[in-house]
């Protein structure tokens, strides 16, 4: 990121970079995701700065849709594989610009979006495709405060 870029929107993915990318399924059939609460104090942090959140995922879960409503991201796009295409959208909304965004992403579908933003970025158990994209990449895995640790060098690069 340049030092004149303004980040003002943060984009997740969730399996692989706000969860461990593990599904544990119930007797019963339900789906149960565990996420780890350091990356929502992080979260939290980014927007007391001023900065908008957004989920983009490939799958669909009303648990993902839990955990954003308690962290207050209001942008939730689920059963999206382009995550690049569904950002445009979304960015198109917003009227914000790719160089505004940060992204973090774990895995093949993320890779055009990270690719193409201000600060693209990867957990450090990522595809070795998707690190080869990724302008910063966590020292922590999917799920072990990853989001946190990225939301801490947003805010410090930022100086916010």
């Amino acid at each position: 990121m340049s030092q004149n870029t303004q980040i003002t929107l943060l984009v997740l993915d969730v399996d692989g970079v706000m969860s461990d990318g593990k599904v544990t399924y119930t007797s019963d059939g339900a789906e149960l995701k565990s996420f780890n609460i350091k990356d929502g104090v992080g979260i939290k942090g980014i927007q007391k700065a001023g900065i908008q959140t957004a989920i983009i995922t490939g799958r669909a879960s009303p648990m993902v849709e839990r955990r954003a409503a308690e962290l207050g991201i209001h942008h939730l796009i689920q059963g999206r594989e382009d995550k690049l295409s569904a950002l445009k959208e979304l960015l198109d909304s917003l009227t914000i610009e790719l160089k505004n965004v940060a992204y973090m992403g774990d895995d093949l579908p993320d890779i055009e979006a990270i690719a193409s933003v201000g600060i693209g970025a990867c957990p450090a158990d990522a595809a070795v495709a998707v690190k080869a994209q990724a302008g910063w990449i966590s020292s922590l895995n999917g799920g072990e405060g990853c989001v946190r640790e990225f939301c801490d060098h947003i805010l410090d690069v930022a100086n916010k």
